[in-house]
């Protein structure tokens, strides 16, 4: 386990290969109801190069027009999201340190050549609640900074079974993927591979934690 004063973890293996092959199944049945779509840039309406989907009764989205929010439905299909995998409701209660539950599961998947530019998750009410987030598939080359864009920076390889925590001072840091590395590993099926899956864990409205967060103290 990689940890730091600022809240950051990184929990290399946490999930062993049967934990990682039974969450891929759960989330490709949900993939299914809830089909992988490409966001769009706010003004511009860029494409992005990860394709996504959600989890949870709100899902994270983003387009020309509306920008990015949270919402209760699917923007293609116009449908509820799915429900979210009981195995990350035990992984969020083990790893977060977060008395309310997550209400977000953001579903990226990487194909060979798909990056994610450096950001801080900010759209979230829960302005304390720590973002967790899962590796699965093929290894990626993630970048984390510190609240500032032109900040020092820190490369991190991430495999598949990793989990890592932003919590603290390390929930504003800025974070991205520069590229995944194909053929690194077998997990995912045909049509997924080469590729990687990263599930995001978060909390979106405040629950009774968050409350006491904008008080300025934090669960323990």
């Amino acid at each position: 386990m990689l940890q730091s004063e600022t809240g950051f973890r990184l929990l290399k293996g946490h999930l062993d290969r049967a934990a990682q092959a039974a969450l891929v199944e759960a989330v490709l049945a949900r993939v299914d109801r809830s089909p992988l779509f490409t966001p769009a840039m706010p003004r511009t309406g860029r494409k992005m190069s990860v394709r996504m989907t959600n989890f949870g009764p709100l899902g994270w989205v983003t387009d020309k027009d509306r920008g990015y929010r949270y919402q209760a439905a699917h923007p293609v299909t116009g449908e509820a999201w799915p429900n979210l995998p009981q195995a990350l409701f035990d992984l969020w209660e083990a790893v977060s340190g977060w008395p309310d539950p997550p209400e977000a599961c953001l579903v990226n998947w990487y194909g060979p050549g798909a990056r994610l530019g450096q950001h801080i998750d900010a759209d979230e009410d829960a302005k304390f609640a720590p973002v967790v987030s899962v590796s699965l598939g093929d290894s990626a080359k993630f970048r984390l900074g510190g609240p500032t864009p032109k900040g020092p920076t820190t490369s991190l390889t991430l495999d598949s079974g990793d989990v890592v925590v932003l919590a603290g001072p390390a929930r504003r840091f800025r974070h991205g993927v520069d590229r995944i590395y194909p053929g690194t590993s077998t997990l995912l099926p045909p049509g997924w591979r080469p590729g990687r899956i990263n599930l995001t864990l978060r909390r979106v409205t405040k629950g009774q934690a968050g409350q006491a967060g904008d008080r300025g103290t934090q669960p323990a």
